[in-house]
């Protein structure tokens, strides 16, 4: 066995830069990094940071440089990977007797900061800051947030202890660590009802508790829209997690009452499985003028996930900064995707704006990804106008899909773009376009379905909450109440 010094430089700039890597021989055996494992834990919080398993590849995380053991003499696989707009890196190598080094590029085909549009993940979890921010550079993620959550532990003296990995790093307005040009890594929290909901508070200049309320063994005397309420005087990003995932007997439980009361800033996209569709419900939250912009997560909590699997690309127009990336979620100006990376705009307005017209508008949509998607989509008040397959570009080799479309309002709409597809998915948040002020048509087919979530939870506050404080009842049935009149006052 010789050992190399491996290195990878981004093509554009001629130096080391952070990867996901992976080599092995042609029987399948994987050779790690001097200091790693070839084999490690894929559990929920078990090591989590610095590898990963991608089906039955094992892949580990280097800063662009490492020393690694290897065989002479025999076909070697070296593999390297950085996100969604550097082409991977695939190449066949057999080491000479006596070879110290090999030398590599990796090389950026897309480039969205040049759009001043720039990526991130608002949600992954027990994950130390420095094996976090590396994940992120080597994954070309700019903004990595962690939140930390209560977890059950077994410990080796038989008992269970709640535990809350990652608060002692917390670090609110302020990231845990960064590195140059402009990545960071944050530590906030994610604080949980099993009934009510989960919400995920970014930027929060300090922690809000309780972290979580409500069990078996507890009660429900707190509220989620007192948690939205503290980290916004905290001056934090509310984010509604698993949104309309059905939890206990509710589906979207106190969650969608703050959302309809406009305390939650934003709704996550992850790429973990659901029992429920959230694209429909989210229409009809824009079909109520509900405009709620979209953010994407990994939601990583073990070595089987990569940070970014979805993301957030939020526009900063300008200088960069951590805030600024929380503030254009904020304003809508944003769009989630697994890989295709997309642009659309309204007679020059982007998503979060909104557009008053009542004469033809022009569309203009795009999507480029190194892997295939299926379709390209306009969609206006959750149908389709235009759509078109892409197609495959020889050089630089990717997919990519253009539409304009002219389009005249029959009255108020949302209208978004989104790709679709197993291979990959994007969708953009809401431009309003608004009519002399009309409200939407579909607006009271989604009232009555929103309603009907909202008195699910009225009557679970009525019937089967546990409160020790009859006011916090009555505030949750009072809030109920606020939102069914909201949603029959804009029908």
């Amino acid at each position: 066995m010789l050992t190399v010094h491996l290195r990878i430089n981004d093509s554009t700039i001629g130096k080391p830069t952070p990867v996901r890597l992976r080599i092995s021989g042609p029987d399948g055996t994987t050779y790690a990094p001097l200091g790693r494992s070839a084999e490690f834990p894929t559990g929920r919080n078990e090591a989590v940071g610095g590898h990963l398993k991608v089906g039955g590849e094992r892949w580990c995380y280097i800063d662009g440089s490492c020393e690694v053991s290897l065989p002479a003499g025999i076909p070697l696989r070296v593999q390297a990977t950085k996100g969604p707009e550097y082409k991977p890196l695939d190449e066949m190598v057999t080491l000479g007797a006596g070879q110290m080094a090999l030398r590599f590029s990796i090389v950026r085909v897309f480039n969205t900061r040049g759009a001043d549009y720039h990526p991130g993940d608002t949600r992954c979890h027990f994950i130390a800051p420095h094996a976090g921010l590396l994940e992120a550079m080597a994954e070309d993620v700019n903004v990595a947030n962690a939140l930390a959550t209560p977890f059950s532990m077994l410990a080796l003296d038989g008992n269970t202890y709640t535990t809350l990995p990652d608060l002692l790093a917390f670090s609110g307005q302020q990231p845990a660590l960064t590195a140059e040009p402009s990545y960071s890594f944050a530590v906030n929290t994610l604080n949980t009802h099993p009934v009510l909901g989960k919400v995920g508070l970014l930027h929060s200049h300090r922690a809000v508790f309780p972290l979580s309320f409500g069990s078996p063994e507890g009660t429900d005397d707190w509220s989620i829209c007192d948690w939205c309420d503290q980290c916004h005087r905290k001056g934090g990003l509310t984010v509604w997690v698993d949104a309309f995932e059905p939890a206990g007997e509710l589906i979207g439980g106190e969650a969608l009452i703050a959302a309809i009361l406009g305390k939650i800033d934003a709704i996550e996209i992850d790429p973990g499985p659901r029992t429920r569709p959230l694209v429909p419900w989210l229409y009809r939250l824009w079909d109520m003028g509900i405009m709620v912009p979209l953010v994407g997560a990994s939601g990583k909590d073990s070595n089987r996930t990569p940070l970014g699997a979805m993301r957030t690309y939020a526009h900063v127009p300008g200088e960069f900064s951590p805030q600024g990336w929380i503030e254009a979620i904020r304003g809508g100006r944003t769009f989630v995707t697994s890989a295709p990376l997309v642009e659309f705009q309204v007679d020059g307005h982007r998503p979060g704006e909104i557009v008053d017209a009542s004469s033809e508008m022009m569309f203009a949509a795009k999507a480029e990804s190194l892997g295939p998607f299926e379709r390209l989509e306009i969609i206006a008040n959750g149908e389709t106008i235009a759509s078109t397959p892409p197609k495959f570009i020889q050089d630089p080799g990717n997919w990519s899909a253009e539409l304009q479309q002219a389009f005249t309002p029959a009255g108020s709409c949302w209208v978004a773009v989104r790709c679709i597809g197993k291979a990959g998915f994007a969708h953009t948040s809401p431009i309003m376009v608004r009519v002399h002020n009309q409200p939407s048509p579909s607006q009271a087919e989604a009232a009555t379905a929103l309603r009907k979530l909202v008195e699910q939870t009225r009557e679970w506050g009525e019937c089967h909450a546990c409160y020790t404080n009859a006011k916090r009842r009555e505030q949750l049935l009072a809030r109920c109440d606020e939102a069914l009149g909201k949603l029959g006052a804009n029908i």
